[in-house]
């Protein structure tokens, strides 16, 4: 129970890597509020929850994330409801693949506004709760493509780039208020979308990886829970990679 008494965020937490992230932190005893892009998804995945077991402490809404004030409010909700906040998540996130002569600076802003802006507001929200009550930990979920770039979609390494600085100089700040920033940097996971895709592509992903296999959710969800928990009470501003040292 490494997460015993404390109270999490988790945004993009309704399905992949975010609800295992939800799971395994609910399951070494935090309470947890999931965020969600709408409603339908939060309270679907607050049933499956609930459904594991009933005892677990978790709460959704769907709130935007790109709107600041939108996001204070259910942070101060969540404080009401769980009494403070020692753990925030930022994992919501979307991607796209478009070369570049066909993609649009509407599409590459839509990339910019989820998966930086909507970082740094989940970031300075969760900051100053954190500072006023002593300490805590934030999360922020990079990419295997932040460190190697890929061959097209330009906007989603542009983006996860721009976490991990965020990342890195977020703890040198805030280190001196006890608040701990890492970053985890997943390579191929097995979410939803991965598991509809032909047998013969995932061959050909994982093919560049040493260990042989893509990752399991449960096991990027593990490296959330280490950084998250005590054990990593002298870790941060670190971008830990959890992708089967691929290199592609």
């Amino acid at each position: 129970m490494l997460l015993q008494g404390k109270k999490a965020i988790i945004t993009g937490g309704t399905r992949g890597i975010g609800f295992s992230v939800a799971e395994v932190f609910l399951k070494n005893g935090a309470s947890v509020a999931l965020f969600g892009s709408r409603q339908e998804t939060v309270d679907k995945a607050l049933a499956q929850l609930k459904s594991e077991n009933p005892a677990w402490q978790v709460i959704g809404m769907a709130p935007d994330l790109t709107d600041y004030a939108a996001l204070d409010a259910a942070f101060s909700e969540v404080e009401n409801r769980f009494g403070r906040i020692d753990i925030l998540v930022n994992n919501a996130g979307i991607s796209a693949r478009e070369p570049l002569y066909e993609y649009t600076p509407e599409a590459f802003q839509r990339i910019m506004d989820l998966n930086v802006t909507a970082v740094f507001n989940g970031c300075r929200a969760a900051a100053i709760r954190m500072k006023a009550q002593g300490g805590g930990s934030i999360i922020n979920t990079s990419s295997m493509v932040s460190l190697y770039g890929q061959p097209s979609g330009v906007g989603y390494p542009t983006s996860k780039f721009a976490v991990n600085g965020m990342t890195r100089s977020l703890a040198r700040e805030l280190g001196r208020d006890n608040i701990r920033v890492n970053a985890v940097a997943p390579g191929v996971t097995r979410t939803d979308m991965v598991a509809n895709l032909p047998e013969e592509i995932v061959r050909r992903v994982c093919a560049p990886i040493p260990l042989g296999r893509m990752a399991e959710p449960e096991e990027v969800a593990n490296v959330f829970l280490f950084l998250a928990s005590d054990m990593a009470s002298y870790v941060t501003g670190e971008i830990l990679s959890v992708d089967g040292a691929a290199q592609t």
